[in-house]
């Protein structure tokens, strides 16, 4: 990964989450205050439009060629994207329920997709100051507030009981169907992309997700944990890829630390 791309997508990463904060942590910050909905009912909110303004507008200046895919932005032709062999791909903040229930567990989502790969991600919590990033063939890592990089890898091989993360905010039929066939374990509350993270550190060993979520949701994380030893696999076992389809919404999906763990789950 060129050292000047990922300098600059951390220091956007962390602007970005700057903004938000002002925004979060104002004295009239209330849980319905400036609230829109988009056409998939999901919230909007000031602090989403100002991240996603932070890193596009710092995006194109740092890589002028290279085109960028927000969550925010607006539709784009089909036909227009499917040409970009290499784009940023950005959720300028995971988890706004979980802004709006102000737990602290949201995200800003940067990642770099080339011929559909996710070859570099950073994630950067705001409440916390915590920053992952990661290069698959590169390594996973942690920065630290003193700027050191600690390496980060997964749990191999994941030990009884499995630790498993359920989403706070979306937690179905189908996925306590899973839990319920596991083995040993027990499970992990944790919101947005910071479950991808928790993995790669080896603190979660598994993470399944099924039901709607978009690209920018797991393209940084994907590439974090992929770094870090771990693998995002659809329900045929194949790595997710990115701008293969005319839709951005990706389909079920399992997150796990250890790619052994792929042979007992169920079918």
């Amino acid at each position: 990964m060129d050292e000047a791309l990922r300098e600059g997508a951390i220091d956007l990463a962390r602007r970005a989450a700057a903004d938000i904060l002002a925004v979060y942590d104002s004295a009239a910050f209330e849980a319905d205050a400036d609230v829109r909905h988009k056409d998939d009912r999901s919230p909007l909110t000031a602090a989403d439009l100002a991240s996603h303004r932070c890193i596009v507008d710092g995006l194109a200046r740092l890589t002028p060629g290279i085109p960028v895919l927000s969550e925010e932005s607006k539709s784009l032709d089909i036909a227009e994207r499917r040409q970009w062999r290499r784009f940023w791909l950005v959720d300028p903040l995971d988890g706004t329920r979980e802004f709006l229930k102000r737990n602290g567990e949201f995200t800003v989502n940067i990642a770099l997709v080339e011929d559909g790969v996710a070859v570099f991600g950073v994630i950067q919590q705001p409440v916390t100051g915590a920053l992952w990033h990661g290069a698959p063939g590169s390594g996973a890592f942690r920065r630290t507030g003193a700027g050191d990089d600690v390496a980060l890898r997964t749990r191999v091989p994941a030990a009884a009981p499995l630790r498993v993360a359920a989403s706070r905010s979306h937690r179905d039929a189908r996925t306590q169907a899973l839990l319920d066939a596991l083995p040993a374990h027990e499970t992990q509350a944790c919101g947005s992309s910071l479950k991808f993270c928790r993995i790669a550190e080896g603190g979660i060993d598994l993470y399944p997700r099924f039901g709607p979520t978009s690209e920018w949701d797991t393209a940084a994380g994907q590439a974090i944990l992929e770094a870090a030893g771990g693998a995002v696999l659809d329900p045929r076992g194949r790595p997710f890829r990115y701008n293969q389809r005319d839709s951005l919404l990706n389909g079920d999906f399992v997150a796990l630390g250890d790619v052994a763990l792929r042979a007992i789950l169920p079918p």
